[in-house]
């Protein structure tokens, strides 16, 4: 007969809860809980706006976000240098301890429709914010206050500037 030699493994959790050693109750005691009870985790409302913002843009027939004048502003903003793009142009977030209400303002591009671009932002949005943060998606109202014609030029797409 062989014998196989016995490797040390870690105690099983039975052998812990009703051990003599009182490794278990030790750790309990020492911190309160389990380490994802001990303490707050807060989110502020600007980052519930960026995931909102990148998720809705990645919808398709969503040609931009926020109001002509928002946009208007944004551009301006973006040309100054070191000023980034607002990736939460549109957006706006009230968060809660555990829920969160979204309102964006976009504008689609002529021929969708509007309200199948509506639905589909508002699941991805919804979809993203809940496995990003955790929190509850208790509403996402969406204003559609544009629609982008195939002629028309975009105000965040100026070409060059008139003087060089």
């Amino acid at each position: 007969m062989t014998e196989s030699p016995q490797r040390n493994r870690p105690d099983s959790p039975s052998s812990l809860s009703g051990g003599d050693d009182g490794r278990q109750s030790q750790l309990t005691k020492r911190g309160g809980g389990a380490p994802a009870t001990r303490g707050r985790t807060t989110i502020a409302d600007g980052v519930v706006e960026k995931i909102a913002g990148m998720a809705a843009r990645d919808v398709v027939g969503v040609h931009a976000m926020g109001s002509g004048i928002s946009r208007t502003f944004g551009a301006v903003r973006d040309r100054v240098p070191g000023g980034n793009k607002s990736v939460s142009r549109g957006v706006k977030a009230e968060v809660g301890e555990s829920q969160a209400a979204l309102d964006l303002e976009i504008v689609v591009d002529y021929g969708v429709a509007i309200s199948e671009v509506a639905r589909d932002v508002r699941e991805n949005v919804i979809a993203a914010v809940e496995r990003m943060t955790g929190l509850e998606v208790v509403e996402v109202n969406i204003a559609v206050s544009d629609v982008k014609l195939p002629d028309e030029e975009d105000d965040d797409d100026e070409s060059e500037s008139r003087v060089q």
